[in-house]
């Protein structure tokens, strides 16, 4: 790449990050450190896949139901959401929302949207 075309990748960068939202810097910047840890793109999940997703997550929420309660998690990374569902707990520690983590485990879908259940996942440090 020449420099003058170096010269106008990075005017077109800037001038992309000047006029974009703040949800849109935030987007691309859970995108970019998803991929950094590994992550698969939460939007290019599909049903039945094993895969690890990154992100922050967005609600936190315990849901009592008669048979059986579940703590409930939505992850976002850029792309998409994925809801982390935990069988018959109440509460874990570290999982809140505004916080980092990894998760694995096998997607599926409930109502349309994609649900890993009992998932394996790492907390990243608190920033």
């Amino acid at each position: 790449m020449t420099a003058a075309e170096e010269s106008r990748v990075s005017l077109r960068r800037m001038l992309r990050r000047l006029t974009a939202s703040e949800a849109e810097i935030e987007a691309q910047e859970l995108l970019r450190e998803s991929a950094q840890s590994g992550g698969v793109p939460a939007g290019q999940c599909r049903r039945g896949q094993v895969v690890s997703v990154a992100g922050r997550l967005r609600t936190v929420v315990y849901t009592p139901r008669t048979n059986l309660p579940t703590l409930e998690a939505d992850l976002y990374d850029g792309s998409d959401v994925v809801t982390l569902v935990w069988l018959g707990r109440r509460h874990i520690v570290g999982i809140e929302p505004g916080r980092h983590l990894t998760a694995q485990g096998r997607v599926a879908l409930r109502d349309d949207r994609k649900v890993i259940y009992n998932p394996y996942y790492e907390l990243e440090p608190s920033r």
